[in-house]
C-alpha cells in the first residue's frame, strides 16, 4: 500500500534536479530557492532558520509530539585557496573529498558577484609525457590545481575575472539512470534522500494522509563538515536522519537495500527508535539490513553531539563509492521513501 502511493517518476526527476543544482558546503544560494519552488508546487511552504536549514512542517494527528526528518542539501566541493602567479588555482576541500577521484573533473567557479567560470581539476604533474611523478605524486590539496577555461596566464588576469580567495567551486555530477535501474552520479549523498522526503510529502498531500505526529522535514547545510544538524528546534523530540548507507567488506548492505545505521563513528543510535524503524521496515516489506559504519556520521548524531534533548536514528539507500562517483539502485531509493512513509504514518 505504501509503495503504491509513491510516484517513482517524480522522485527520480526531483533527484536529478537537486543533484544538478550546485550546493557545496556553505553555498545555498541556488538550492534553497529550488527547494522553495519544489515545495510550492506540492502546496507546502518552506521556513528557514539562521543556519539556512529549510523546514517543511506537517501537522500530525498528535500535535503534542514533533519529530524531525533531516536530509541534507549540502554536498562536497572545493574553495579557491590561492591563485598562483601563472593563473592556476589552488583549492581547499569542502567536506571529505578524495582528490584521487576528482582528477580530470569539470568544475564551475562561483564568484561572490554571481559570475560563473568553468574549468578542470588536474594534478600539477598532469601528463605522463612530461612529469616523472605523474602516476605516483600524492593527490592532495598541495598537488591539485584548477585550470580555468579562460585565456588567463597570471594571478592578475584571474582576479580581473572577479575570482577571489574563498570562491566556491562545484563539481559536475553526471547524473545517469541505466535501463536496469542503477543510478550513477556524484552527490547521491544526500540529494537522493532529499528527493525521497519530497516524494513522501507529495504522496501525503495528494492522498490527504496525515502523519501519526507532527513532522518537520528539515533540509540542512553543513552536514559534510559535521554541524548541519547541530541546531534542533526545542519542539523536536526525535531526529531521524535520511542519509546514504555506505558499502564495504565489513558491511551487510548493497545498492539494492536500505541500510539502517545502528552505530556510526560517534555513537550508537537510540535503541528504541531504531527498533521501531526495523519493525516498520519488516511490516512494509522493505529490503533492509542493520549496519555499523566507520568514518561516517549523520545530522542526527550531530544533533546529539551538540547537546540537544533528542533521540536519534538514521537510514538510507546503500550507495557504492561514497564521496566519489556514487552508485545506488532505484529499488533502494524507493524502499528508502517507503520506509520513511511507513514510519511517519
Amino acid at each position: 500500500m505504501v509503495e503504491a502511493m509513491l510516484d517513482k517518476s517524480y522522485l527520480l526527476a526531483v533527484m536529478e534536479k537537486l543533484i544538478n543544482t550546485p550546493s557545496p558546503v556553505s553555498y545555498y544560494e541556488e538550492v534553497n530557492p529550488l527547494l522553495e519552488e519544489l515545495a510550492g508546487e506540492l502546496g507546502y511552504q518552506v521556513e528557514f532558520d539562521r543556519k539556512r536549514t529549510g523546514y517543511i512542517k506537517v501537522k500530525g494527528k498528535d500535535e503534542t509530539k514533533t519529530i524531525c526528518v533531516g536530509a541534507h542539501l549540502d554536498t562536497l566541493g572545493l574553495m579557491v585557496r590561492k591563485i598562483d602567479k601563472d593563473g592556476k588555482i589552488r583549492v581547499r576541500n569542502l567536506g571529505g573529498i578524495n582528490y584521487n577521484n576528482i582528477e580530470g573533473e569539470s568544475v564551475v567557479i562561483h564568484t561572490r558577484d554571481d559570475r560563473r567560470y568553468t574549468g578542470i581539476v588536474w594534478c600539477q604533474s598532469h601528463s605522463v609525457h612530461v612529469f616523472d611523478d605523474a602516476k605516483t605524486l600524492t593527490r592532495d590539496e598541495k598537488s591539485m590545481i584548477v585550470v580555468l577555461d579562460e585565456d588567463v596566464h597570471s594571478e592578475k588576469e584571474v582576479k580581473e575575472l572577479g575570482i577571489q580567495h574563498g570562491d566556491i567551486i562545484s563539481l559536475e555530477p553526471h547524473f545517469t539512470v541505466t535501463d536496469n535501474g542503477y543510478i550513477k552520479s556524484r552527490f547521491i549523498d544526500d540529494k537522493a534522500c532529499a528527493a525521497c522526503a519530497l516524494a513522501v510529502l507529495k504522496a501525503m498531500k495528494e492522498q490527504e494522509l496525515v502523519p501519526s505526529c507532527s513532522v518537520w522535514f528539515a533540509f540542512p547545510h553543513y552536514e559534510e563538515i559535521g554541524h548541519g544538524g547541530s541546531y534542533v528546534p526545542e519542539e523536536v523530540s526525535q531526529y531521524i536522519a535520511l542519509d546514504i548507507g555506505v558499502l564495504g567488506p565489513d558491511h551487510a548492505g548493497s545498492e539494492k537495500k536500505v541500510s539502517i545505521c545502528v552505530k556510526d563513528n560517534f555513537s550508537p543510535y537510540d535503541r528504541e527508535l531504531t527498533d521501531r524503524l526495523i519493525t516498520c521496515a519488516r511490516d512494509a516489506g522493505v529490503d533492509f539490513v542493520e549496519d555499523v559504519f566507520y568514518r561516517y556520521s549523520t545530522d542526527a548524531n550531530a544533533a546529539v553531539r551538540a547537546g540537544n534533548n533528542v533521540q536519534a536514528a538514521a537510514f538510507g539507500m546503500g550507495t557504492f563509492s561514497s564521496h566519489g562517483m556514487e552508485r545506488t539502485h532505484v529499488q533502494a531509493v524507493m524502499d528508502t521513501a517507503k520506509l520513511l512513509a511507513a514510519f511517519i504514518l
